[in-house]
């Protein structure tokens, strides 16, 4: 009992990095479609703006998850980290590398190192959640159990590679429609219609995505794929697909704030479908939860550390994006405004 309600932590734990960090990492990859210095610079502004007050809070999330996989869960964590320490590693490379290029290329003068900077930023926000997504992708298909080496098969098959690119496009939706409404926050009214526009793209490719993901999985990931096909997999995915196309539907009506809040019900019921799946399986089909847990003990003072963390951690982050969402924890100075310029100002 105790260890399913850890592994359900774990879970939840994962839906929220995908939504919280996911929101920050699409934001980097419309960093990296802007375009040139002059005609990326009214975009560049506004996500730099919107990701300050919250980047680094994000991460909070991704301690969480692993300290619950180390703690709760060993033979799970050391399973994953020694079949799949590569995507791993490289996730963590660019972790590191997309926080520094995010955090010197606002001081930074000199064109040449803002493009840089700017670079390190939006490609790791790229490659980071393709590196992640192929990790579930590789769990998910069964190929990493108790003593599996280290192999390029691991993470790029058929269901890791398209788990990569669903993670792509799944920040790139939650970016996009935050940054719609990050917009009208800033009265960068003329970059609604430009995230709107982009928000509806990366939505329509999350769909293709999916749709090919169908036949993949159903061939070479059985046993969560007959999970997503019934029960409450299939619940959470109807439920997902409602809420994005509630989304799209909600962006056309310029209902930005509710659009928040449903693109993120997308995501998180799209991570809770893979976990209802893959039950009573941490590594399908080989590890259940049951013979992953660790100590009794152990296991006890988890859920009491949980508990605690959710007690005195989750309002302040509850109130930390309130107030981001709100604007009250950056204002923009003159300076700000005046750097930025404006559509058909000339600099």
């Amino acid at each position: 009992m105790m260890a399913n309600v850890i592994a359900w932590l774990l879970v939840v734990a994962i839906a929220a990095y995908a939504c919280a960090g996911g929101t920050d990492y699409g934001a980097g990859f419309w960093d990296l479609l802007a375009g040139g210095a002059e005609r990326g610079k009214r975009p560049r502004w506004l996500i730099d703006h919107a990701m300050a007050p919250v980047w680094e809070v994000n991460n909070v999330w991704l301690i969480f998850i692993l300290v619950i996989m180390w703690t709760g869960f060993p033979a799970m964590f050391q399973a994953v980290f020694e079949a799949l320490w590569l995507p791993i590693a490289l996730a963590a490379v660019g972790q590191v590398l997309r926080g520094a290029g995010f955090a010197l290329r606002k001081p930074t003068r000199r064109l040449a190192q803002q493009r840089v900077y700017g670079a390190m930023f939006a490609i790791s926000s790229l490659l980071t959640p393709f590196f992640l997504g192929s990790v579930l992708g590789g769990i998910a298909s069964g190929r990493v159990a108790v003593g599996t080496p280290a192999s390029a098969d691991a993470w790029a098959n058929p269901t890791s590679l398209l788990a990569g690119l669903l993670a792509i496009a799944a920040t790139a939706f939650l970016g996009a429609v935050f940054l719609c409404s990050d917009a009208r926050r800033f009265g960068a009214e003329d970059l609604i219609d430009y995230f709107r526009l982009r928000a509806w793209i990366a939505f329509a490719a999350l769909v293709i995505l999916a749709l090919v993901a169908l036949p993949v999985t159903r061939d070479d990931a059985r046993y969560v794929w007959d999970g997503l096909t019934g029960g409450l997999g299939l619940l959470m995915v109807i439920l997902a697909a409602v809420c994005g196309l509630a989304t799209v539907l909600l962006l056309a009506r310029r209902f930005h704030g509710w659009s928040r809040y449903t693109s993120v019900a997308t995501v998180a019921l799209a991570v809770l479908a893979w976990g209802f799946a893959q039950r009573p399986y941490l590594l399908p089909t080989s590890l259940t939860v049951s013979q992953a847990a660790g100590a009794s003990h152990s296991m006890r003072w988890l859920v009491i550390v949980s508990l605690v963390a959710v007690v005195l951690v989750g309002p302040a982050l509850v109130l930390v994006y309130r107030l981001d969402t709100k604007g009250r924890l950056e204002e923009l100075t003159d300076t700000d405004t005046s750097a930025a310029g404006m559509p058909g100002d000339n600099v």
